[in-house]
């Protein structure tokens, strides 16, 4: 750490302050950050902190943004609400089309779009409600197709024109490679301009299937959660990062689950084993700062 002397002890302090922000590069920084899946209460599972607490904690963190995400209903407003009562920080929400919002419903997507504060960003199509994680789980439950007869549901038409219209952020929630890759081409055709395929890897895709995903321009969410848990090691993140390159990639928590630490936590764990494995400073800034913040419309 280099001593400098501005303006007096106040001075000194700050300086001191803003170089140790920054003495260890990446590893330690959440500066501008944007965690693109929090989840959070409160909700129908149980979470490790509210709306109001986490918000509080990025911003303490130096965190640019988050975006809430709920399995069971809207966060836009949620959203707009954490903002009045934590100043300095971006917060949005979204829907995911499960069966808690009437599936592949294009009317959800109207009154997130509409509700006030303009913080509705994101539509997930089904997580917990798609036919790829039932079928997984074992899960003998009514699923949301989003196929139909091998082709795009009819019903994302006019739920892929309003997310174009309204420049939303489409998020592939938990549908298979291959119903990905089906989408992708049709939500482009209706004028889709942000694609993100939801922690990407999760889904077991094929490298081929990744490969075609970078060529179609989606955005593929790496989250820490799956590091974590032991789903996946961070050398198979780092493999793919280094093949494809980092300006497909974007990374993210996805933590909020009872047991599990910080989303903050989560965030600097991932940096930093990031860093250890040899991705780049620029790399890493690139996949949790600037990436995000184009999806989300804000200057990169």
């Amino acid at each position: 750490m280099r001593w400098l002397w501005r303006g007096g002890v106040l001075g000194l302090v700050l300086v001191l302050v803003m170089v140790a922000a920054t003495v260890d590069g990446q590893t330690t920084a959440l500066a501008g950050v944007i965690d693109f899946h929090v989840h959070s209460g409160p909700d129908s599972r149980p979470r490790s902190v509210s709306d109001l607490e986490i918000a509080r904690i990025a911003k303490r963190a130096g965190m640019r943004g988050l975006v809430f995400k709920n399995h069971f209903t809207m966060t836009a407003d949620r959203a707009w609400l954490a903002m009045q009562e934590v100043d300095g920080i971006e917060i949005f929400g979204g829907v995911a089309l499960n069966h808690a919002v009437g599936g592949l419903n294009a009317e959800a997507v109207r009154q997130l779009v509409a509700f006030s504060g303009e913080r509705g960003k994101v539509v997930w199509l089904p997580t917990f409600d798609a036919e790829f994680w039932m079928t997984r789980a074992g899960d003998p439950g009514e699923f949301v197709p989003v196929m139909r007869d091998g082709a795009p549901d009819p019903a994302l038409g006019e739920i892929f024109d309003l997310i174009a219209e309204h420049d939303l952020v489409l998020a592939m929630g938990h549908s298979s490679p291959e119903e990905v890759l089906a989408l992708i081409p049709e939500a482009r055709r209706r004028g889709v301009e942000h694609i993100l395929i939801t922690h990407g890897l999760g889904q077991q895709p094929s490298r081929d299937q990744i490969a075609e995903m970078v060529r179609q321009g989606a955005i593929i969410e790496l989250v820490w959660l799956a590091v974590h848990n032991g789903e996946f090691r961070l050398a198979e993140y780092t493999a793919a990062i280094t093949e494809f390159g980092a300006s497909h990639f974007l990374l993210s928590s996805d933590f909020g689950q009872e047991n599990n630490p910080l989303h903050t936590d989560g965030l600097k764990a991932f940096i930093a084993g990031l860093s250890q494995e040899g991705i780049s400073d620029a790399d890493i800034d690139l996949m949790i700062r600037r990436n995000p913040a184009r999806l989300l419309g804000l200057d990169p």
